[in-house]
């Protein structure tokens, strides 16, 4: 079957907005988040770095920055990426947040 005749159930999601007025819109699951993948050659940043990666891909639906929505999995994880060191804390915290309320 194509994509477009599949039945997307929609997810409950919550908004959460920054200082700047950017929105991070996280959605709602009880599914445990997979561990990082420790190779011998990781460090421990590179471990904590992929685990945080991994619980952005897993909450994260949607990120308005300046007015600029993005949705697409490739976008979101691109734009965390590039994202400097305080923006990530504040997505981590947030997501930790989101977490806690569930």
């Amino acid at each position: 079957m194509g994509k477009r005749s599949r039945n997307r159930k929609t997810v409950a999601t919550s908004d959460y907005s920054d200082d700047e007025g950017n929105v991070l819109t996280l959605r709602h699951s009880d599914a445990k988040v997979p561990g990082a993948h420790a190779s011998a050659a990781a460090s421990a940043d590179d471990l904590l770095a992929r685990r945080s990666e991994i619980r952005f891909e897993r909450y994260v639906v949607r990120w308005v920055i300046a007015g600029l929505p993005l949705e697409k999995q490739k976008e979101l994880l691109a734009r965390y990426r590039m994202a400097d060191r305080a923006t990530q804390e504040w997505v981590q915290r947030t997501i930790d947040r989101h977490l806690e309320s569930a």
